[in-house]
Order: structure tokens, then C-alpha cells, then sequence
């Protein structure tokens, strides 16, 4: 298999479902992530798609206080 091909067979994909679950947030917010461009998604007809290393980017980023 070429390199490129065996590195895309790694990479996986999240649904707004899954990534939710991940990060303990509802659906909503997870949309809302996505439209604001905080969270990259790939759109697949009417769904969305998430890379699973993004999600694990914001969850391993250090935590802020607003206010």
C-alpha cells in the first residue's frame, strides 16, 4: 500500500455523536464548535464528520478561565 493510502487507513472519523460523548457535551454544542470552526469537520451529504485527533486536541488542551 502506498504511504499516503496506509497513513489515510489510520486516520478516523467521528460523528457528532461520538465526539459529544467523548467531551461530555450535548450535540448542540458540538454543532456549535463546528460552525464556529473551533472543532474541523468534513460534511458527508447532511452529517458531519470529525477527526478523532482534533477532538483529542481540545480535550488535551490546557483548560481557561473566562470572566
Amino acid at each position: 500500500m502506498p504511504r499516503d493510502l496506509a497513513e489515510f487507513a489510520e486516520v478516523k472519523f467521528l460523528t457528532v455523536a461520538e465526539v459529544a460523548d467523548m467531551m461530555r457535551v450535548s450535540r448542540m454544542t458540538v454543532y456549535r464548535l463546528v460552525h464556529s470552526g473551533e472543532l474541523p469537520a468534513i460534511r458527508f451529504g447532511r452529517s458531519f464528520r470529525v477527526l478523532e485527533s482534533a477532538v483529542r486536541a481540545i480535550i488535551d488542551s490546557p483548560i481557561t478561565e473566562t470572566g
